[in-house]
Formats: C-alpha cells, structure tokens, sequence
C-alpha cells in the first residue's frame, strides 16, 4: 500500500488504462500469424512482411506521435489513440465475415498505439524529477506486462472463435475512450518550446536507439513465430500460459532492480540481457514443454534488463523530453521489429520447408551473441575523435 500512495490518481489512471490497453491487444497479438493464415490462407513469408509493416508503423510511429503530443497535448492523443484503438477492435469483430478487415484492423491499432505510447508515458511521468523517473518507467513496464500477461491466456481460450473476444475488446476500449475524455488536460508551462516535426531526431540518443533497434529485432522473432513453431508441439492453453509467464517475469523483475540496472555499466547490461536472449532461443530447439518454458524464462530475463536498461540509457544521454525520447525510442522498437518481419518470416519458412525449424532458433541464438559487440564496436569507432593533423598545436 505504501507503494501505491506514491502515486499520484492520475498516474494511478494512467498505469491502469496501459494495463487494460494491453490486456486487450495482447490476447490476440501473439496469434497475429495464427489468425492471419487462418482468416487470409497467407503463406509465413506473407504474414512476416505484414506483420512487419504493422509491427512498423505502432513502434516507428511512435516518433511522430510524440511530436504531436508536444503539440497537441498528451491527453487529447490519449483521447484519439482510444478512439482509434475501438475502431479496431470493431474491425477485427467484423473481420469474421470479411476478412480484409483483419489486416485493416490491424493497422488501426497500430496506428493507435504508435500515438498512445509515448503519450501516456510522457503524461506519466509528467513533471517527476530524475529520482522519480526509474520507479515510474519501471511502474508504467509491470502494469503493461502484466496486462501482456494475462493477454496470450484470454487469447488461447477464444483464438479459434475470437468473436465473443473481438466483442468484449469493443465495449472495453469504448468504455476507456469514455474514462480518458475525463482526465485533466495538461498544462503548458510559458517556457515550453514546442519545437517542429523535421527536429524530432534531434538530440538522439545514438547507442540506446541502435541498441533498442537490435534487441526488438531479436525480440519479435521470439514474439511473432514461436505460435507457429508451438503448434501441434504443446496445447494452446500451455502456450499462453508460457507467454503470460513471460510478461509476468518483466512485472516481477523490472521494478526489484530499476536501481540496480540503472547504475549498471551499459555493456554490462547488454552482455546479460543478450545472453539471455541467446539462452532462450537455444533452449526453442528442444520443441516441448520443458524447453519452451525454460526459454521463455531465460527471454524474459533477459528483456527484463535490456527494456529497462535502453530507456533509461536514452533519457539520460539526451536534454530532450521523456515525450520526444519515448518516441525516438519507439522509431528504434519499429526499425527492428520491421527488420525482424521482413527476415524473419522469410527464414522461418525456408527452415520450415526444410523441416528444420530448430535451426531457425539456432541462427537467431547466433544472431544474439555475435551482433551485440558489432553494435558497440560500431559506436566506439565512430565516436572516436579524428587524429589532429601533423604539426597543429
């Protein structure tokens, strides 16, 4: 209880509606490759590129989306976001008959969550000092996994009829449009600048945003195949059982050492979080219960250090604001979650029509220990300072 009288209401709102929009998103979001074969009849490579697209435009969207915060105030996009968060949801109900409107659907929500994002962890974290940041950042992570978590179960129970699911995510995201009409409108301090589009790279954090880039790439290979990969090996209730035990982990874990991490050298926590990557990926190869559950701990370890770590790695090296830096971090999330699509569908179904699907988590365990130290390398090289000429003083 303690805890939670350190919050303000608002902020107590807010971790709450980012509980509720994930809950609902991701009941079906981990069964996107599922329902798109089953509604479309698409091959894997075609469900990659999509999911790429849309996986895309939520996180690289999220740049945008935080210039238009700035300008148009946090919570009127919070207000749009919903809105466009209940169309979508309207679009997946109505998908059933006509299944176009699945990939419409689809769009919509990512399109809303690029906007609500880094709206709502701006307004969360709306006038906090840097002490205040890490227990906020970390806060705002444990309720939306925790929403995550409980998501992939409620999915596995309606996946092959979602109708009734479709229907309640309806009326839920109608009812949150209702409840963020309601919350105060920010105010603007005289000082503010509210500075243009064409300067919202501006200020980037380099080596968190490469990182940030690198680790959902990585990350959505685990997040859009491993469905496909689980079907017909464990029941369907197990599987969501295991997703909601990941994000359970990043609930648990983040918050208990937000301190730690954030006193922690920053290849320190790459090391550990990339390693746990590789772990898990290695461990899918085995194709049952006891190595899909072992994975997906290890993946969630290590995601739990890593997520936490590029966020506060960004806000730190950069005087722009939470808002703006949320959304650069997005754009990084959306550049490698695309990567990962477009990749990443086409070699899974390349091992899939070798019938070898363990060696696709064998290349992406490789993928895991060899490009982290690329990525460093990459940044030392290119901050090094040019050699002064001979004979300048």
């Amino acid at each position: 209880m303690t805890g939670i009288r350190r919050f303000t209401r608002v902020q107590l709102a807010l971790l709450g509606s980012g509980f509720l929009v994930n809950l609902i998103n991701f009941s079906v979001y981990p069964y996107l490759a599922v329902l798109l074969r089953d509604r479309m009849n698409l091959g894997m490579d075609q469900v990659g590129v999509i999911l790429g697209l849309a996986t895309f435009v939520q996180f690289a969207g999220g740049l945008p989306g935080a210039a238009l915060a700035e300008r148009l105030g946090l919570q009127r996009c919070l207000l749009a976001a919903m809105v466009l968060q209940t169309l979508g949801s309207l679009g997946f109900l109505a998908g059933g008959a006509w299944p176009a409107l699945t990939i419409a659907a689809l769009f919509l929500r990512s399109a809303a969550s690029a906007v609500y994002s880094p709206s709502v962890r701006g307004y969360t974290v709306l006038g906090a000092t840097p002490d205040e940041r890490p227990r906020l950042v970390s806060a705002s992570y444990a309720t939306g996994n925790v929403g995550i978590a409980l998501g992939p179960v409620a999915g596995a129970l309606f996946i092959h009829d979602p109708t009734v699911m479709f229907a309640v995510a309806t009326v839920l995201h109608l009812a949150m449009t209702i409840g963020h009409a309601l919350l105060p409108r920010e105010r603007r301090a005289d000082h503010e600048v509210v500075e243009p589009l064409r300067r919202a790279l501006h200020g980037i954090a380099v080596l968190p945003f490469a990182v940030t880039a690198l680790t959902l790439y990585l990350h959505m290979h685990f997040y859009q195949y491993l469905s496909s990969y689980a079907e017909g090996r464990v029941p369907a209730v197990f599987y969501g059982a295991a997703m909601m035990a990941y994000s359970l982990i990043l609930a648990v874990i983040q918050p208990l050492i937000s301190q730690r991490v954030e006193r922690m050298r920053y290849p320190h926590a790459m090391a550990l979080g990339f390693g746990g990557l590789a772990v898990g990926m290695l461990a899918f190869t085995g194709g049952n219960e006891i190595a899909i559950a072992a994975g997906v701990l290890a993946i969630g370890a290590g995601n739990s250090v890593l997520f936490l770590k590029n966020t506060l790695e960004a806000l730190a090296r950069t005087d722009r604001s939470p808002t703006v830096v949320f959304g650069q971090q997005r754009l990084a999330e959306g550049g490698g979650a695309f990567l990962s699509g477009l990749a990443g569908g086409g070699l899974y179904q390349l091992f899939e029509s070798a019938g070898n699907l363990a060696g696709f988590w064998l290349a992406i365990a490789a993928q895991c220990l060899l490009l982290p130290p690329v990525v460093i390398l990459a940044d030392r090289m290119f901050r090094r300072p040019a050699p002064e000429p001979a004979g300048v003083s």
